[in-house]
């Protein structure tokens, strides 16, 4: 197996537009990186910020709550200020994240989020570990349909049609784990065997969403296989509400 896999980048536009956008970007993700950057985005639908704003304050005030409070459980949903200048945010780190690689993945995130969207009043950043987002709407509770990205191996399976299938029928029954009762952090890891070879698969929502929000969100993702990674050997559809990846190498970490 070689230590790196090349990976091709989609971005998919919101779904009212029906568009997918092709990304001349190609990126090597080594299979032992451990936080690598994945794409930001910087909406301008809710217009922008002065310097010295009272939305800046806030958005100054919110990030660092954010760092402080994600690690102890991966996850935070918090609001900062008053309207018309309050600023909502949350973060996630992914499920099997240390609270260490949680803290380091904010501490890049955040910082890379303010220089990208420097005057945004909305804004999200993915990385491996985790993701950041903020508005000055209040999105908790609901799904993020307009931000969402694909990423996929290049390589192709000698079988798409079956690999296709295993994979639809892992990531499922990985939502159903994920969505079941008790699991409060929303977020699921399996393997499935495909003969001599194994199949590695990880969902997670974002926990503002309630479980069946979950349960919506991961299978409309999923359903976008055939768009997103039809017969490739890994990839992942990466949203603002939920995500899921799958690969044939196990990436999952472990304590």
């Amino acid at each position: 197996m070689s230590s790196s896999s090349s990976f091709k980048r989609i971005v998919s536009l919101p779904l009212l537009a029906l568009a997918i956008q092709l990304l001349s970007i190609h990126s090597v993700l080594s299979q032992s990186q451990d936080n690598a950057f994945l794409y930001h985005k910087c909406s301008d639908i809710e217009g922008n910020f002065t310097s010295r704003s009272p939305y800046e304050s806030n958005l100054n005030s919110l990030f660092p709550r954010l760092s402080y409070s994600v690690p102890s459980n991966g996850f935070a949903a918090l609001s900062t200020g008053n309207k018309p200048d309050n600023v909502n945010g949350l973060g996630l780190c992914r499920g099997d994240a240390s609270p260490s690689d949680c803290r380091t993945c904010l501490a890049t995130a955040i910082p890379e989020l303010r220089k990208r969207c420097p005057n945004n009043k909305a804004g999200i950043i993915w990385y491996d570990n985790c993701l950041v987002k903020y508005s000055s709407t209040n999105f908790f509770g609901k799904i993020d349909y307009e931000n969402r990205f694909y990423l996929y191996n290049v390589n192709n399976v000698s079988n798409p049609a079956s690999f296709n299938t295993q994979t639809k029928a892992l990531l499922t029954e990985l939502t159903k784990k994920a969505t079941a009762g008790g699991n409060q952090k929303l977020f699921a890891t399996g393997e499935k065997s495909l003969g001599e070879k194994k199949l590695y698969g990880l969902v997670q929502c974002t926990r503002d969403l309630r479980s069946d929000s979950c349960k919506a969100c991961l299978d409309g993702i999923i359903e976008e296989l055939p768009n997103c990674c039809d017969g490739k050997e890994g990839g992942r559809v990466v949203g603002g509400s939920c995500n899921f990846r799958y690969e044939i190498y196990p990436f999952v970490k472990t304590a």
